[in-house]
């Protein structure tokens, strides 16, 4: 059974930076893509950053190019988001999913609805 947990998560003011962690388990040997999703109150979950398994190729939201870096470590089956110059609109809870019917970054472009294996999610507020 596939598990996916997130951390690190937390309150900032606006302009600070933050890191948030994804580890997986129980995929045995199925090649995966991951990514980052947020939802804000009353708002669609949409994508913010995705990772391709194999040459790590990245795809990211306009609102957070130049800001957010995504990155993975397929040893550990780990996918981070270093987030820098947070603004109050990146306040969301950020959801990390992984799915095995995706091996390109380009996870991002479909719903969240349509993806598999999902975290918990983790609280970001940034303070204005």
């Amino acid at each position: 059974q596939v598990q996916v947990m997130e951390s690190g998560g937390g309150l900032v003011q606006a302009g600070e930076s933050l890191k948030l962690t994804c580890t997986t388990s129980g995929w045995g040997f199925d090649e995966h893509a991951m990514g980052w999703f947020r939802q804000a109150p009353g708002k669609e979950r949409e994508a913010v950053a995705c990772i391709s398994w194999i040459r790590g190729a990245t795809l990211y939201a306009d609102s957070v190019k130049g800001r957010f870096t995504i990155s993975r470590d397929n040893a550990k089956d780990t996918v981070y988001l270093q987030m820098s110059n947070l603004k109050p609109e990146d306040t969301a809870v950020y959801y990390c999913v992984a799915d095995p019917n995706f091996t390109s970054e380009r996870m991002c472009n479909y719903p969240a609805t349509t993806l598999k294996h999902w975290g918990q999610g983790t609280q970001v507020t940034v303070s204005a």
